[in-house]
């Protein structure tokens, strides 16, 4: 819970304040003095009659009642000392800076848990152990620095992570990014990420609240709840973009299937953040980028022109932007005649605009004006303007602000002369101007921001879908894998089109099913779980006798149950499957079929359930997307009825939590339709 008291408190009781501004307690006391906070400060360390010049309180009974309490106190004394300011001092909001809980040993674990209850049980606000603070715009309760200004039009930052939270805070500043407030929720005890999020959208003010959010994760403890307040913040004009840690953990389930195989936590976090509309970044600097960038407003379109006076970085900017489908359009025309009469010879005015290595402020003012008033298919511009050092190059900046503080279209400013250019940069960023000194980078960020979607929708697909029969097939389903009746039955009550097949034990039966599923047939063991790599699989059976002798080779093979036949389908092979990550749900994946899963791995995948606009996102997704959509007078599939078998089934999953693996593989798109060939699903909550 977060607490009027956490936010804006109008005293703070700092336990373990220091005269060493060297050590957390002293560097607290000291920003807290030297910020914005105007309420009461009551040090309080039992060495000391005076901190930092104020007088200082040696006992908890002396303190004055406080609203909030910042702890730079060892962990053992913690538990304690939270219990009595909230009993006695009516103190409801807490920020643990401390370490040696939970992140230790069980002990600290131990202390945590009641530290945590006892501020449950006062409804008091919990912020961390073991964090590095909070910054609002009422005070600076850290002890770390950078310590930015706060303006209410920058951005709102949330970490799990104390020591990334200040490099983070450092990227940006470097750029000129703005911060509205800083939350380092340490071990989140009580308040993790989500839980600060869900408060930012319940308190949410259109105008006035900060409309932009970013978020550092190193575990995510309630997928629900940042999916429900991210997407909400997002319908509501806000704009969140994160990074989640850890991308490495995936794939250490023992898992028996092609999609346990590829499945991992991480695709279950890109589901989510996709699902929720979160732009995932995967760096400090990418995350700086796309923030500064998520501060302009949102471009309807996606044309660009580059202003630049050194072609290689233009060149750079224009393969990134080309490579995620944004455009550099070509410019022509008159107005494209008459900018290149005003530059040097050798100028070029096609897009990029390269006003050579020799142009001048004006030319950077022309070149500006022309994209704004006369080249009506640029929605934005990015400017790459640096200096080799030969002369200051104050005139060409301020020439770009006093632009950007009129124009309609936003510019992009590229001043990578960090260092040769120190002050010319320093001034223009005082101007309240960012710089994306790396054009590569913000190209990439703008490529990342245009392909994230817009939260999905929250109805579920239903039309068709006998959820009910479903139910009462999986809850009389035992551990393990259906059998194939069963998955053929599931689909049926699903509306997923299934083929015809028949699974046979006794030979005798054989020339009964043969004729009448229909030649050429496919023999599969039924037993061994891959059929494949035991020799289990057989294709175009043209007669009975060779129907007899693939039955008579297989009942030697290990596991042997019977045979699968069915009638051979030919088309393209595609894939769906889907896995249960706890807390997440079901991750759906598709992906071109057959050999093809796990030799190409071009997978993509979604959070169940899942809307049509997100089953389409998927497929688009593919590198094998032109393939999908037919080429070189090859037969394309319908993907719009495989997004639908894609839907459906995630509404099947959505109501079925004990199938923890599915795999659709093939699902053979041919000239009359989408039929799925091949499946298992493996039900079990133990598993």
């Amino acid at each position: 819970m977060i607490t009027r008291q956490l936010i804006d408190p109008k005293s703070i009781a700092i336990v373990g304040a220091s005269n060493n501004i060297s050590k957390p307690g002293g560097k607290i006391y000291h920003n807290l003095k030297s910020g914005t906070f105007t309420g009461k400060l009551y040090p309080m360390n039992p060495k000391e009659d005076k901190i930092q010049d104020d007088s200082c309180f040696r006992e908890l009974s002396e303190l004055p009642d406080s609203e909030m309490a910042i702890l730079a106190i060892p962990a053992k004394f913690c538990v304690e000392t939270v219990d009595y300011l909230a009993s006695k001092k009516s103190t409801r909001a807490f920020v643990i800076i401390s370490a040696g809980f939970s992140e230790e040993d069980q002990e600290g674990a131990d202390i945590e848990r009641r530290i945590t209850e006892i501020c449950n049980s006062y409804e008091a606000s919990l912020i961390g152990p073991n964090c590095i603070g909070v910054m609002t715009p009422g005070y600076q309760g850290v002890f770390t620095l950078p310590i930015p200004k706060l303006d209410r039009a920058g951005c709102d930052f949330i970490s799990g992570s104390g020591a990334t939270a200040v490099f983070i805070m450092e990227a940006g500043l470097q750029k000129g990014l703005k911060f509205n407030s800083v939350f380092s929720v340490g071990n989140s005890a009580q308040n993790g990420v989500e839980d600060v999020l869900e408060y930012m959208d319940n308190t949410y003010e259109d105008g006035i609240s900060s409309r932009v959010k970013i978020l550092y994760f190193e575990s995510i403890g309630n997928p629900d709840k940042l999916l429900k307040h991210a997407s909400s913040l997002i319908r509501k004009g806000c704009r969140i973009a994160a990074i989640k840690a850890g991308t490495s953990e995936a794939g250490s389930r023992a898992a028996s299937s092609h999609t346990g195989a590829m499945a991992s936590s991480d695709q279950a976090v890109d589901a989510l953040f996709r699902k929720a509309g979160i732009i995932r970044c995967f760096g400090r600097e990418e995350l700086a980028t796309v923030a500064g960038i998520l501060l302009y407003p949102e471009l309807p379109e996606k044309n660009y022109a580059i202003i630049t006076h050194a072609g290689g970085p233009a060149v750079m900017l224009t393969d990134a932007l080309a490579e995620g489908q944004l455009d550099v359009p070509k410019l022509s025309g008159e107005d494209a005649d008459d900018l290149l009469e005003n530059l040097f010879p050798g100028s070029s005015v096609a897009n990029p605009i390269d006003i050579l290595a020799t142009g001048t402020a004006e030319h950077v003012r022309l070149s500006l004006e022309y994209c704004e008033n006369r080249f009506e298919k640029i929605d934005g511009v990015i400017l790459i303007f640096g200096t080799p050092g030969l002369a200051p190059v104050y005139d060409v900046y301020e020439e770009v602000h006093k632009h950007m503080c009129k124009s309609r279209k936003p510019v992009y400013p590229v001043l990578p002369s960090v260092t040769t250019a120190a002050s010319e940069i320093e001034q223009f960023l005082s101007y309240g101007h960012l710089n994306f000194s790396d054009e590569v980078i913000l190209g990439r960020a703008l490529v990342n921001i245009s392909q994230t979607p817009k939260p999905a929708g929250e109805s579920i697909f239903m039309d068709g879908i006998d959820i009910k029969s479903i139910r009462t097939l999986i809850d009389r389903s035992g551990d393990g894998y259906m059998t194939p009746a069963d998955v053929k039955e599931l689909f049926l009550h699903a509306g997923i089109p299934a083929v015809k097949e028949a699974v046979v034990n006794d030979p005798d039966a054989l020339e009964k099913i043969a004729d009448d599923l229909g030649y050429p047939l496919v023999m599969k063991v039924v037993g061994p779980l891959h059929k494949t790599d035991v020799g289990g699989v057989v294709l175009g059976l043209e007669s009975l006798v060779e129907v007899e002798r693939a039955f008579d080779e297989m009942r030697h093979i290990e596991g042997f149950e019977g045979v699968l036949l069915q009638p051979m389908l030919s088309g393209t092979e595609l894939f769906i499957g889907a896995v249960y990550e706890e807390k997440y749900g079901h991750v759906v994946m598709c992906g071109l079929g057959g050999i093809f899963v796990e030799t190409l791995k071009d997978i993509s995948s979604g959070l169940a359930p899942l809307t049509f606009p997100e089953a389409n996102s998927m497929i688009e997704k593919l590198r094998s997307y032109e393939l999908l959509k037919g080429t070189r007078g090859q037969q394309g599939v319908d993907t719009e009825k495989f997004a639908e078998i894609i839907v459906r089934l995630s509404t099947v999953l959505r109501y079925t939590p004990e199938i923890r693996e599915l795999d659709m593989n093939p699902l053979i798109a041919g000239k009359d339709g989408l039929t799925v060939v091949d499946a298992r699903v493996r039900v079990g909550l133990d598993s």
